[in-house]
């Protein structure tokens, strides 16, 4: 696991060995259970019908498979922002957002490397990166986790909200957003579009000419997250 996600969630490794261990005690005892009602293995000894212990086998046995453990990746997503001055729009845009969401520890976590904006004008992207301070301040960041139910394995979109800490040029304030999510085959697609007030982050809206950039920005993702086992990360 990326040192920078081991930072946010040292325990992963210690909850995944107790899972295992779980696992493997209910194999043990399933397999106990089989043999025991076996007729006939021991004789003199009446098998004893218990629905219960029906039941407890079969719910058992029904865990016998691997037990999937995941983390969805994507280090391509696609981030945006769009700010304007008096009659004139822009747009910065992104495809290395770097991304984790962990549904079984309600983990999300996003960070961009903020030099990865491009307007399609080098020297508005030369003040964009001076005005964010990139040198002291270079990636912004997303850590949080999902306030409502989430089913990973439904069909469809969902509507989804997340609350967490939203950091960039070095100030960090709790945010809540809401969001989309779609399985697509093995992989979970995720998107969110809010509001950015600079101001709330102490940056100076920078100037063109005799106008300035206005506070709010539009911010957009959309990221593809692809499964990988605990075990590779």
């Amino acid at each position: 696991m990326p040192a920078r996600w081991e930072r946010i969630h040292p325990g992963l490794n210690f909850h995944r060995n107790i899972l295992k261990l779980v696992v493997q005690l209910k194999l043990c005892l399933s397999v106990l259970i089989l043999v025991i009602s076996l007729p006939g293995l021991y004789p003199g000894v009446e098998k004893i019908e218990n629905p219960a212990q029906e039941t407890f086998t079969a719910s058992y046995a029904a865990e016998t498979h691997p037990v999937t453990d995941l983390i969805y990746i994507t280090e391509n997503g696609h981030a945006e922002f769009t700010s304007s001055v008096p009659l004139h729009t822009f747009t910065g845009v992104s495809d290395y957002l770097t991304g984790m969401i962990d549904f079984e520890e309600n983990l999300i976590d996003f960070y961009l490397d903020l030099e990865s904006l491009k307007t399609g004008i080098s020297r508005r992207d030369r003040d964009m990166y001076r005005t964010l301070q990139v040198d002291e301040h270079p990636f912004a960041e997303f850590t949080g986790f999902f306030s409502g139910s989430v089913d990973p394995d439904a069909g469809g979109i969902q509507s989804v909200t997340v609350e967490g800490e939203f950091t960039i040029h070095g100030v960090t304030r709790e945010i809540s957003l809401d969001g989309t999510l779609e399985r697509e085959g093995d992989s979970i697609r995720i998107t969110a579009e809010w509001i950015l007030d600079i101001t709330d982050y102490n940056i100076e809206p920078p100037g063109i000419l005799i106008y300035r950039v206005r506070d709010e920005m539009d911010v957009r993702i959309d990221a593809l997250l692809e499964p990988r086992e605990r075990g590779e990360m």
